[in-house]
């Protein structure tokens, strides 16, 4: 089973394998600079359906039959799901859910979701709780913006630290049999808030959270940026990597090159976009579409991911709350050869 070290990271004498991920991203996902990475490009927001909210739905219903298919296994096969998303009540997560025969957890991290998801699976997995783990994210711009900022029709113009939400989702299946990667390590993040009020600025709200993760592995750990490949954020975007960059030097962690973030990569830098992508799904579907492809064809071997998500909400700003961040990590691996 699991051991627990010192602090917050858990080491798996059993880590569980990845056996199979998918994604599915929008139309600006798809034009943007890893377009080719995703398994699937929806040509509509709604895809084909009446309501954003439902074309989300519809979105992630596909993705994890994709899912499925890829690694010949049946929902029956499956014995968790784990999900969540970024709109009230995670509606997207608890009604595709409601589609499987599955015993269903469903979790709200933000825009760690996913990451979030990963390390629970793991500690199921791990502890003997389960063989086989679905878990999955997503977000979508057009249900995320009308429900946390103004209505699309407002025409808000983005700034330097405007983040675009990512229309995709990510899914990924544990087991012990197949794959090529596995998740050897968690670090579970504490609420960290610096008093953050703006609501547009959410990678400066999350940073601090990112660098406390970030810190807090290394010590558990006794490594640093010389035992990964790639340390990789999932939405801090331009302006929090930065402040996160900032945050590690002032404790003499030097990441250089080897620090990255989902949000920054997935619209390629283009100003429409603001400081890049936040969401739920701007890690969900870049680990699986972009990182791991790497880790098995060797040009990575061992990547540190953290998971950032902002627990705002349109009550909390309303009431002038700040913005608190949280911020989760797993470490995936290329599976030693035999």
């Amino acid at each position: 089973m699991a051991e627990k070290l010192q602090g917050q990271t858990i080491s798996y004498k059993n880590p569980p394998h990845i056996i199979a991920h998918g994604s599915i991203v929008g139309p600006e996902e798809g034009k943007g600079p890893l377009g080719d990475s995703f398994d699937l490009v929806c040509e509509d927001v709604k895809c084909g359906e009446k309501t954003w909210e439902k074309g989300e739905k519809k979105m992630v219903a596909d993705l994890i039959e994709l899912t499925l298919g890829k690694a010949s296994i049946s929902a029956s096969d499956v014995d968790f799901l784990i999900a969540g998303d970024l709109l009230d009540q995670i509606i997207t997560a608890n009604f595709v859910s409601r589609d499987y025969d599955i015993p269903f957890l469903g979790i709200y991290g933000a825009c760690s979701t996913a990451v979030e998801a990963l390390a629970l699976g793991s500690m199921k997995m791990d502890g003997g709780y389960a063989d086989c783990i679905l878990c999955f994210a997503s977000s979508n711009y057009q249900t995320a913006e009308r429900q946390f900022r103004t209505p699309l029709e407002y025409g808000v113009q983005y700034t330097g630290n405007n983040q675009w939400t990512v229309t995709g989702a990510g899914a990924y299946l544990l087991g012990w049999i197949g794959g090529k990667v596995w998740i050897t390590h968690s670090t579970i993040g504490k609420v960290i808030d610096l008093g953050i009020k703006d609501a547009n600025d959410m990678g400066a709200a999350m940073a601090p959270a990112a660098a406390d993760t970030v810190l807090q592995h290394f010590t558990d750990l006794n490594r640093g940026p010389q035992d990964y490949d790639m340390i990789i954020t999932g939405d801090l975007a331009g302006v929090g990597k930065k402040i996160l960059a900032s945050l590690l030097e002032e404790k003499n962690i030097k990441t250089g090159n080897k620090l990255q973030d989902c949000g920054a990569m997935i619209f390629g830098g283009k100003k429409k976009y603001g400081a890049g992508g936040s969401g739920c799904a701007a890690s969900a579907v870049i680990i699986g579409s972009v990182i791991i492809p790497q880790i098995i064809s060797g040009k990575l071997n061992r990547v540190l991911v953290i998971g950032t998500g902002a627990l705002l909400s349109p009550l909390s700003v309303l009431q002038n709350e700040s913005v608190p961040g949280i911020a989760h990590a797993v470490v995936i691996e290329k599976i030693p050869e035999e």
